[in-house]
């Protein structure tokens, strides 16, 4: 069985989903959404992506030369799920996630959301590690961020493990994403006032009881997001012990300052070398050397691409709601193989 999805809004994330959903054998992308004839939406039909448009629209893309397959309602009505890919912020006037979601309950098509949206759109919020059959058979769900997408992969394995008993995560966040020339601050490290910040809670709607506060900075880089955690555990561990849950956990692996990885600037290098498209980095990067147990307490940083790492989520919520696979980890399997996602 091949599903048939549909991309609305072929962004940083919609066109990255695009490109991982086809090299999937179980699902095929049927075409993308854009608003304006930007040269994504050139781009995207010359990798020979079918490109839909607004009703209003279609003339302002003939105008540009660019061709257009029909319209976004065609498109959707064509497929058996929509990857909604759209701003979670919009415009004033603009279309908001509730706005597409009544149109896609109307259509009584599947879709799944972008963590920009929040959880009470769908009520339910999605990682592949932490909560996979939740979605099983489900019409709609909301894969949760970049950031919440990293702290679920690192402590889901440990309260699965040991068990915790609180969490205290600071958020060090990328002020733009590297095309982004718009977006501030330029020579300032400014903080997130609001405690929590929304990082904690989110992974949360994931790991239900999981007992976290999180803080949040945001700092003049493009580079990627850096978490520090501090974890108390509810069973004893060692350093050691912790590695090695880590080890076996999907989408996660270790960097060291030994070996010349001392910030975020090395971790992206070596997705450049790893020849990734785009230079992007799926799995989330812990530094080994810098794991450390305290008596009950873990401390650890790990650094987060904030432009790729929900990508392999949106393969395996698909699948999800799709029944396609019931086994969250052969749907990871599967979906990191096809894209070439590995152990370091």
């Amino acid at each position: 069985m091949s599903v048939k999805v549909a991309i609305n809004g072929y962004g940083t994330i919609g066109k990255r989903v695009a490109d991982a959903v086809s090299k999937q054998d179980d699902m095929k992308i049927i075409g993308v959404v854009k608003t304006r004839p930007t040269s994504e939406a050139k781009l995207a039909v010359r990798k020979g992506y079918k490109l839909y448009v607004a009703k209003d629209g279609a003339q302002a893309f003939k105008d540009a030369g660019i061709d257009v397959a029909g319209t976004a309602d065609e498109l959707f009505r064509a497929a058996d799920i929509i990857v909604d890919c759209t701003p979670g912020k919009k415009k004033e006037g603009g279309t908001t996630g509730e706005d597409y979601l009544k149109v896609y309950r109307e259509l009584g098509k599947k879709a799944l959301f972008q963590g920009g949206e929040k959880h009470k759109l769908t009520g339910l919020s999605f990682n592949s590690t932490a909560n996979y059959s939740e979605s099983l058979g489900k019409d709609y769900a909301r894969v949760v961020s970049c950031n919440t997408t990293g702290l679920c992969r690192t402590l889901f394995p440990l309260q699965e493990a040991f068990g915790i008993e609180n969490v205290m995560a600071v958020m060090v966040r990328r002020a733009a994403d590297p095309y982004d020339s718009k977006t501030g601050p330029i020579n300032a490290i400014e903080p997130e006032v609001k405690v929590p910040s929304h990082h904690g809670p989110d992974a949360q709607s994931c790991m239900l009881g999981l007992n976290i506060q999180s803080m949040a900075v945001k700092v003049p880089t493009t580079i990627m997001h850096l978490h520090q955690l501090a974890v108390k555990l509810k069973k004893p561990a060692t350093t050691a012990e912790v590695l090695k849950v880590w080890e076996a956990a999907p989408r996660v692996i270790f960097v060291s300052t030994k070996d010349g990885v001392k910030s975020t600037a090395q971790v992206m290098e070596i997705a450049k070398d790893l020849s990734r498209d785009r230079a992007d980095l799926y799995e989330i990067a812990v530094w080994k050397d810098g794991v450390n147990v305290v008596g009950d307490m873990l401390y650890y940083s790990q650094a987060i691409h904030q432009e790729s790492d929900v990508v392999p989520e949106n393969v395996d919520c698909i699948r999800a709601l799709c029944g396609l696979e019931k086994d969250g980890k052969k749907s990871q399997q599967k979906t990191d193989k096809a894209m070439g996602i590995v152990k370091l």
